[in-house]
C-alpha cells in the first residue's frame, strides 16, 4: 500500500494528481502544516528536512522487508512512473523524448519550484525583521516567475499540442498545473493569463483525477 502524506495546496498536490491518474490503491495522510505537524518528531523522522510530500510504501518485495520512505517531490513522481510503466506517464527510458521529461522535471522543481518559494518566503533571505530587504526579495522573485511562465507558455506554443509535452499527457502535467495554480493571486499577470497556458490550465482543470484531488483537499474557487 501507498501511503501519501499530504497538505493541501503544497508540492504534494503533484503526486496527488498522479496516484489519482494511477488508479491505485493509496491512502492520503493529513501532515496539518497549520500546527507544524511537519516539524513533529514523528514526521521528520520521514523527512527531516521537514517539508511535504513524503511517500511511504510498504515492503516493496512481495510486501516483505522494510517500507520504503521517499522525500522529495520530483524523486516520488519519478518512482511513481517507474512503477506504473503500463499507465504511460513518462516517456520509454533511454528515448530522446525521456530525456526531455528528466530536463523539464528538474527545471520544474529546481528552477520554477524554487523560486516560488523565493516570492512566498522572501523573509528566509534576508536578515530578521528587514521588511523593505524582504519586499525587494519578492518583487525580485516574482520578476523572474514572469520570465519563467513565459517559457512555459512558449514550449506549449512551440509545439501546439494539447498537454505540455505533447499530444501525450504524462507525470510533467499535474507538476505545471500545481505551480501555475501557485500564481493565481499574483498582482502581475497570473500563469492563465497566458495566451497557452491558459487553456492549458482548463484542460487540466477538467480532467476527473485534477477535480478528485480538489475536492479531497477541500479547496476553494479560483483553483487556476
Amino acid at each position: 500500500m501507498l501511503h501519501l502524506h499530504y497538505y493541501p495546496s503544497t508540492a504534494s498536490m503533484v503526486p496527488h494528481i498522479v496516484l489519482e491518474e494511477l488508479a491505485v490503491p493509496y491512502q492520503r495522510v493529513l501532515v496539518d502544516r497549520a500546527v507544524n505537524a511537519h516539524k513533529s518528531p514523528e514526521y521528520l523522522k520521514l523527512n527531516p528536512n521537514g517539508l511535504i510530500a513524503v511517500l511511504v510504501q510498504d515492503g516493496m518485495a512481495g510486501g516483505a522487508g522494510a517500507p520504503l520512505v521517499l522525500y522529495e517531490t520530483a524523486a516520488i513522481v519519478l518512482h511513481l512512473c517507474d512503477t506504473h510503466l503500463g499507465a504511460g506517464l513518462a516517456p520509454p527510458v533511454g528515448s530522446a523524448e525521456r530525456a526531455h521529461f528528466y530536463k523539464w522535471l528538474m527545471w520544474l522543481t529546481n528552477t520554477l519550484q524554487a523560486t516560488l518559494i523565493v516570492y512566498f518566503y522572501p523573509e528566509r533571505w534576508v536578515a530578521q525583521g528587514n521588511a523593505a530587504g524582504a519586499a525587494e526579495v519578492k518583487a525580485a522573485a516574482e520578476a523572474k516567475i514572469a520570465g519563467l511562465l513565459d517559457q512555459l507558455d512558449g514550449e506549449l506554443a512551440r509545439h501546439g499540442q494539447v498537454w505540455f509535452m505533447g499530444a501525450a499527457y504524462s507525470a510533467l502535467d499535474p507538476y505545471v498545473f500545481t505551480l501555475c495554480r501557485w500564481t493565481r493571486n499574483f498582482a502581475s499577470v497570473p500563469a492563465r493569463g497566458r495566451a497557452h497556458l491558459g487553456p492549458y490550465l482548463q484542460r487540466m482543470l477538467a480532467r476527473p483525477a485534477v477535480q478528485r484531488v480538489l475536492a479531497a483537499e477541500q479547496l476553494a474557487p479560483p483553483f487556476v
